[in-house]
């Protein structure tokens, strides 16, 4: 599995978390200690931020990662891997 998809998969994930929370993204980038422009990047599942920042994020949200068994993309997914 290409990792871009674990990352944009990620990224959604945290989308609708803070969604969820109703938070902005600028109110949860501050209480991550990170920029608002860094938290748009991690949304996207954005390979070149660090994992430290997607940790502050999560940990932010008042959530930790599960690992579970890799489930074939789906084709927006892949789409999207086409797209870039």
């Amino acid at each position: 599995m290409d990792i871009s998809v674990i990352t944009q998969r990620l990224g959604k994930q945290i989308r609708s978390m803070r969604l969820n929370r109703g938070y902005k993204q600028v109110d949860l980038a501050k209480l991550a200690g990170i920029t608002r422009q860094k938290l748009i990047e991690i949304e996207k599942g954005s390979l070149s931020v660090s994992m430290n920042a997607y940790a502050r994020v999560i940990a932010a949200l008042g959530s930790e990662i599960k690992l579970v068994p890799v489930t074939m993309p789906t084709l927006e997914e892949l789409e999207d891997l086409f797209n870039e």
